[in-house]
């Protein structure tokens, strides 16, 4: 399976993450700002295709938690459906990468760009297509870390994020969410992170149906 495109967004409150870090890594390249069609591209990295590597480490599955992220070791490969792996870069702002083929080049081209650069107390997203398949990601960078992270797609219920982080107090992290089967959602995506006593930290909205574009 290969995505056919990775559109991100980074927007809080219908206004755009002021950071210059978003970028899409795909087929050995790296371009930032936006896509051919004008769209913010994703924050963090994307390298697409099937990681078929010999003799690859198995990477961790992760697993979905409403009790926070999941703390995971900088550059570790972290399974998020769809044959995607994730991994947390500790230099950088908020910068990841999302990898569906090599996941060690995409680390390394990430160590070249900022990475996500999103205002304090908000989030990026985003989301990976193929045919019906849909994968959601993005970074969030809040005070206080999420006990959970949740998506509204269209007029659905909302359904839990995967959530990951690096040890320490980062500052930031990273959530997923495996939608396949569903095919592209239709109207707004909403994402939402919430503080433990049941605060919103930060919310996300952007309109994911082709209509938009």
């Amino acid at each position: 399976m290969r995505m056919n495109r990775v559109v991100m967004a980074a927007v809080v409150t219908a206004a755009l993450a002021a950071g210059t870090g978003t970028a899409l890594a795909g087929g050995g390249q790296a371009s930032g700002g936006a896509d051919a069609e004008g769209l913010t591209v994703a924050a963090g990295t994307a390298a697409e295709g099937r990681q078929e590597q010999a003799g690859a480490a198995t990477p961790a599955r992760a697993d979905v938690s409403t009790t926070g992220p999941r703390v995971v070791r900088p550059y570790q490969p972290v399974e998020i459906g769809q044959g995607a792996k994730m991994g947390l870069l500790p230099k950088g702002k908020q910068n990841y990468v999302v990898a569906w083929n090599d996941f060690e080049e995409a680390v390394q081209q990430a160590k070249s760009l900022v990475g996500d650069d999103i205002r304090p107390n908000s989030l990026s997203g985003g989301m990976g297509i193929d045919g019906d398949d849909v994968l959601f990601t993005g970074a969030f960078r809040t005070d206080e870390v999420p006990a959970r992270i949740t998506l509204r797609l269209g007029t659905g219920a909302e359904v839990e994020a995967g959530m990951l982080r690096l040890p320490g107090r980062p500052g930031w992290g990273t959530y997923f969410h495996d939608a396949a089967g569903t095919g592209r959602p239709q109207g707004t995506v909403t994402v939402t992170a919430y503080g433990a006593d049941g605060s919103v930290l930060a919310d996300l909205t952007y309109d994911a149906s082709p209509a938009s574009r």
